[in-house]
């Protein structure tokens, strides 16, 4: 899960996100 979002995080659909905390737990925060 984490490599998805660095790779998200690296491209070009991700230019418009500015100030934002993500959260990557794998859903273990759900639980």
């Amino acid at each position: 899960e984490i490599a998805n979002a660095v790779v998200f995080l690296a491209s070009d659909a991700a230019s418009f996100i500015t100030g934002q905390t993500l959260s990557v737990s794998g859903g273990y925060t759900m639980m």
